[in-house]
C-alpha cells in the first residue's frame, strides 16, 4: 500500500478547548478575557448583562391577538367516516363510539369534517364540515344538517334585532 493511495479523511477531530500547549488554544481556551462568558455556565440567551429580548420585546395584549391559545377542533376526513354504516348519524358520540376520536380530544377540542378521499356510504352529519366535503357527503346519498356558520352572518346583526333603529 502506497501513501498516496490511501482513502482521504476529511473528518475533524472535536476541538479539545482548555487542554494545555498542544491543544492550539492556550491560556483563556478561546472564550476571550474576564466577564461572565469566560467563566462559569450561563445560558444561552444571556446578552452580557444588557436587557434581555424577552423583555424588549411589548406584550400581547387585546382582543384576539392570542388566537394561538385557542383549541381547533380535530379534524376528520370524509374516508374515514366508511367505517360508520348505512344512514347512521354522525356525531361527536359516534365518532367515539367507532374509535375515530377519543373521548377526550371529542370534548375537549370537538370534530370538523374534512373533504379529503371518497365517502362510499350515505350518512347524517351533524358536525360542522367544509364545501368540499358537504359536497361528497350530498354525492354519497347523505346530508350535512349543521354547516359551518359563515363568519360574516356571525359579525352582522339583522337590523330587526337592533333596538331604537327605524327603517
Amino acid at each position: 500500500m502506497n501513501l498516496t493511495n490511501l482513502p482521504k479523511t476529511t473528518a475533524k477531530s472535536k476541538k479539545r478547548l482548555g487542554r494545555g500547549h498542544g491543544s492550539g488554544r492556550v491560556k483563556t481556551s478561546g472564550r476571550g478575557t474576564k466577564g461572565q462568558k469566560a467563566r462559569g455556565k450561563i445560558p444561552l440567551y444571556f446578552e452580557g448583562g444588557a436587557l434581555p429580548l424577552i423583555k424588549r420585546i411589548p406584550f400581547r395584549r387585546g382582543k384576539g391577538k392570542n388566537k394561538s391559545f385557542k383549541n381547533k377542533p380535530i379534524a376528520v376526513n370524509v374516508s374515514a367516516l366508511n367505517l360508520l354504516k348505512k344512514g347512521a348519524v354522525v356525531d361527536l358520540k359516534s365518532l367515539v363510539d367507532n374509535h375515530i376520536v377519543s373521548e377526550k380530544d371529542a370534548a375537549l377540542f370537538g370534530a370538523k369534517i374534512l373533504g379529503d378521499g371518497e365517502l362510499g356510504v350515505s350518512l347524517i352529519v351533524q358536525l360542522p364540515a367544509t364545501k368540499g366535503a358537504t359536497k361528497k357527503i350530498e354525492k354519497a346519498g347523505g346530508r350535512v344538517e349543521r354547516d359551518t356558520p359563515n363568519k360574516q352572518s356571525m359579525l352582522t346583526k339583522p337590523k330587526s334585532s337592533l333596538k331604537g333603529e327605524s327603517n
